[in-house]
């Protein structure tokens, strides 16, 4: 249970050495996560809450995909993680602490991040133009106008809502690009999305059996299915692009999130009449 609650989703990794702009999440640290020679990682990964009975800050309520959730994740230098994860300081690092230093430093990642607008319409294209070939073809429709908290919770997302939360700003300027798109005659919008599309049905069947209660599976899936997809959308825009900038692959999972509210992903919650 230790040793999974340590295996990360490349995802998440890529996440937080994005956001964390080559610093140590400690506020009275600053030290680089990468040594002088440009190449020597000296960053590590710690949990807020441990991944280990005996690590501190455990939480026994929490499971093994809680626990290895990039919600769980700082990264910090080694002294710092060393100190930290020191059973003996651990009155001095509460979670609550902790959850504010990775707020309050991942925070400025993201609003940098934020002004780049090249870094959406890099990942816009990388995503219209993978090919996903394993990945059978779908009937378009038009989803209804819904209420996002509604869709959250109609589909059960728990691990995964802080991500929508935060990323959903990026609606509107996504919005504008697809009008861009469209206005130059471009139908990227249209195989972004149905690439997307395809790309949730694929996943989706891995947790639903034939005989299932569809619905109820999804429910039960819905973080993992989110996440499967995540990992997906970044390695084959990686493969099929040559993209390996960590910003790109911040990119893709904005681009993700937007296509959760437009109904791409998950289920559409049903309307009452």
């Amino acid at each position: 249970m230790t040793e999974k609650a340590r295996q990360y989703r490349p995802s998440h990794v890529r996440r937080l050495d994005t956001l964390s702009r080559n610093e140590c999440a400690a506020p009275d640290c600053g030290k680089t996560l990468i040594a002088r020679d440009g190449e020597t990682i000296v960053s590590k990964i710690c949990h807020i809450e441990a991944a280990s009975e005996k690590g501190p800050r455990f939480n026994p309520e929490m499971n093994v995909d809680e626990r290895r959730h990039y919600n769980n994740l700082i990264l910090l230098c080694d002294e710092c993680h060393g100190i930290i994860d020191n059973l003996e300081n651990e009155p001095d690092y509460p979670v609550e602490l902790l959850r504010e230093w990775k707020k309050e430093h991942e925070s400025k990642g993201f609003t940098a991040l934020n002004a780049k607008k090249s870094l959406l319409l890099v990942a816009i294209n990388a995503i219209a133009s993978s090919s996903l070939e394993d990945v059978e073809d779908v009937e378009e429709t038009e989803p209804s106008v819904f209420d996002i908290e509604g869709k959250i919770a109609y589909n059960s997302v728990v691990r995964n809502r802080p991500l929508i939360d935060e990323y959903k700003i990026f609606y509107t300027k996504i919005a504008s690009l697809y009008g861009e798109l469209e206005k130059q005659g471009s139908f990227k919008k249209e195989r972004l999305l149905r690439n997307i599309r395809r790309l949730y049905l694929k996943v989706r069947g891995r947790y639903v059996s034939v005989g299932d209660d569809s619905m109820e599976a999804v429910q039960k899936n819905a973080d993992s299915i989110i996440e499967d997809i995540e990992e997906e959308l970044i390695a084959s825009c990686s493969s099929e692009n040559n993209l390996y900038d960590e910003d790109v692959a911040f990119g893709v999972s904005i681009i993700m999130v937007d296509a959760f509210m437009r109904c791409k992903i998950l289920e559409e919650p049903h309307l009452s009449s």
